[in-house]
């Protein structure tokens, strides 16, 4: 009878019953003795004909059930008024010319400006609108010479990390003829004399830090530094603000649990030389003059300040100016003679200002509970830049009077939300071990808890990154429905030290998916919601979590949306950059890693005929960072093993990316799908 029902209900609305059928090879291998199946291996191939036709039918199939619920004109209205509004980047100042990027209201890219003085008019420099019919082409600032006149850019299709590097002539206004091919760079510093400038690029072999010159061939770049590292360690090297220094940072692994700095002398011509290069801990650092500055968890899991002279870097001449505390050091910038330093407070970010010398001189204070998106400015001047936001506080660029001790508002998001309708509160929770998890609830003042409340549940636990409360249209409109919008702190981020990211990586990954699993108990039991209401969505590595999250406690969850994931964990490392996630995840070619691993990879625990969660897989061609193959695999083996008749949906974008570069209408279209996905199924949870 009930099958009947929902075939009734499926005509009604225009879908077909059932996802395509997809091919099942029986592709078999022995990895350390265990006999591991793959029967979708062939969906690896991205750019096979059987593959294409296999993601088309997907698309088909999805469109055929998103298109037709119910509300999705109001969503994506709402969206719209939330994120089709005028928004300004933190800019870079140079002499007194301000450079900063902006997106207009109607515009589906942001547009690269300059301002002439702190109160000038705004000159539109370079605008990628034009540059594509669907808008999926974006241009991002990347480096702007010390005078002012000469500017790099990056041009970037759709979501792909890859970019195409371009000069421009501010005075003229006009590209120059040097040009880099796309690719994956970092860390571009033109030279004071404008001569050429200094970048890293990713290749085969690894990233190298080269040198281009004005006027010359590309092909013909010296390569500086890199040689004979690894394609598992990332190379970078930047000018410090007066062009004498040229600092080099080697990072094995994206765990960074060693980072090597070495600098070369450009006035002296100088040989590179080491600053640190046999240490196993994290360092990274500011340069003010012939001092460099070095934030590191180095006998300090927390983090300390240390100070190098330039001049003289021997190891037993550096000073701690400031020490280990309480709080974690997220980060800090040289700026007007001073240190800006962000600090993590049981999860709420902090801003303390110090002397050169690590004397504390002020605090700076926040409104209210929420993020600090670091600080930007020169050693030279007297002014610096910071973002704050929270979930109910749109971002809000401010500019501070290092002298006066003075901040004003430079830009600020003006979002239609009523602030003071909504709270934003941290409780704790115990984990399976006993450890006690802190998560940031944002919901409605005086909400009832009737256990029936519809929950959106994300986070992240990876890579010593820290989440914290910021501003979501998400959480926005889930809470002006009544919902509320959850985000724990789990391990294996950075909000608690090095200690905090060591207990969720490698043999700890297990950690991580308990702490989001208890987050889900302790909702239900604490009354606001129950499994029939609780939705949870992940990006990349949150992709990872809730893909494992699904295939350990099915019945935990009634939808979730797997972003950009993570699933196939046996064979993440053999495809794009993966290697250098080695350190964070371990490998399965390694015997004793591989055990920890397979214990937990998503792909390997999908067990057929079990009630899964409704599903929904998102991803595309131009993520060029986590192979979308995680996708196809996993919704394919979901397909086929789901002992339920809640849908396991692939949405699939040929533009889409991790690097979100897709115009802001298509971002909504986006978002639009992946709400009333989850709204639809939480409405529909009586079965």
């Amino acid at each position: 009878m009930r099958r009947t029902c929902v075939a009734l209900i499926a005509a009604l609305v225009g879908f077909s019953l059932g996802p395509p059928k997809t091919r099942v090879d029986n592709v078999k291998e022995v990895i350390h003795g265990v006999t591991i199946v793959d029967p979708y291996r062939w969906l690896e191939d991205q750019n096979s004909s059987e593959t294409r036709a296999w993601i088309e039918a997907q698309h088909h199939y999805t469109r055929s059930i998103l298109d037709p619920l119910a509300g999705r004109q109001r969503l994506q209205e709402r969206l719209s008024e939330l994120m089709k509004v005028e928004q300004t980047g933190m800019p870079q100042v140079r002499k007194d010319r301000y450079f900063f990027s902006r997106r207009l209201a109607g515009q589906d890219q942001a547009v690269i400006y300059l301002r002439q003085g702190l109160k000038g008019p705004d000159q539109a420099l370079i605008d990628p609108n034009p540059l594509s019919a669907d808008r999926t082409t974006s241009a991002s600032l990347l480096a702007v010479s010390d005078d002012g006149t000469l500017l790099a850019y990056g041009l970037r299709q759709g979501g792909e990390d890859e970019v195409a590097i371009r000069l421009f002539d501010v005075e003229r206004r006009k590209d120059l003829a040097d040009q880099l091919p796309r690719g994956r760079y970092m860390g571009l510093s033109i030279t004071p004399d404008k001569s050429g400038f200094y970048y890293s690029r990713y290749g085969p072999q690894g990233s190298r830090v080269c040198f281009h010159t004005m006027g010359k061939d590309p092909g013909t770049d010296a390569e500086i530094f890199g040689k004979g590292y690894t394609a598992d360690k990332g190379v970078s090297g930047r000018l410090t603000e007066d062009g004498r220094y040229l600092i080099f940072n080697v990072t094995h692994g994206s765990a960074s649990d060693q980072v090597e700095i070495y600098f070369q002398d450009l006035v002296k011509k100088g040989p590179i030389t080491p600053i640190v290069n046999d240490i196993k801990a994290r360092f990274f650092g500011h340069a003010a003059g012939s001092t460099f500055y070095l934030l590191t968890n180095w006998q300090a899991p927390n983090g300390r300040i240390l100070a190098v002279d330039l001049t003289n870097p021997a190891r037993e001449r550096w000073r701690e100016i400031i020490p280990a505390g309480q709080a974690v050091l997220e980060g800090f910038s040289a700026a007007g003679g001073k240190l800006f330093v962000t600090c993590m407070e049981n999860v709420q970010s902090t801003m303390k200002i110090f002397s050169a010398e690590g004397k504390h001189l002020r605090d700076v204070p926040m409104p209210a509970i929420g993020r600090i998106g670091g600080v930007s400015g020169r050693w030279s001047r007297n002014e610096a830049f910071f973002q704050f936001d929270s979930f109910h506080i749109p971002g809000t660029i401010y500019r501070y009077d290092i002298a006066g001790d003075r901040q004003e508002v430079w830009a600020r998001l003006n979002v239609p939300i009523e602030a003071g309708r909504f709270e934003t509160k941290q409780v704790w929770y115990p984990s399976k071990d006993g450890t006690k998890i802190p998560m940031f609830l944002f919901h409605r003042k005086r909400l009832k808890l009737d256990g029936a409340r519809p929950v959106f549940l994300t986070g992240y636990g990876g890579f010593n990154l820290n989440r914290t409360a910021e501003f979501s249209p998400t959480a926005v409109l889930w809470a002006e429905r009544g919902g509320v919008f959850a985000l724990p702190n789990l391990r294996g981020g950075g909000e608690f030290g090095e200690a905090w990211h060591r207990a969720g990586m490698l043999a700890s990954k297990q950690n991580v998916f308990d702490d989001y699993i208890a987050a889900a108990q302790w909702l239900i039991k604490a009354g606001y919601t129950s499994p029939a209401k609780l939705a949870i969505s992940g990006r990349s590595n949150g992709g990872l979590l809730v893909g494992a999250a699904l295939t350990q406690r099915p019945d935990l969850f009634r939808a979730v949306v797997c972003g950009y994931p993570l699933l196939d964990m046996l064979r993440y490392q053999k495809f794009l950059i993966a290697r250098f996630w080695v350190p964070e995840y371990g490998s399965s070619d390694n015997p004793d890693q591989f055990k920890f691993i397979y214990a937990y990879s998503p792909y390997h625990h999908v067990k057929p005929g079990t009630k899964y969660p409704a599903v929904l897989f998102v991803t595309g061609d131009s993520d060029t960072r986590v192979a979308p193959l995680h996708a196809r695999k996993m919704a394919a083996l979901l397909q086929a093993a789901a002992g339920s008749e809640r849908p396991i949906l692939l949405h699939y974008d040929t533009k889409a990316g991790h690097s979100r570069g897709q115009p802001v209408g298509k971002q909504i279209d986006d978002l639009t799908d992946e709400l009333s996905f989850l709204l639809w199924q939480l409405e529909s949870s009586h079965d």
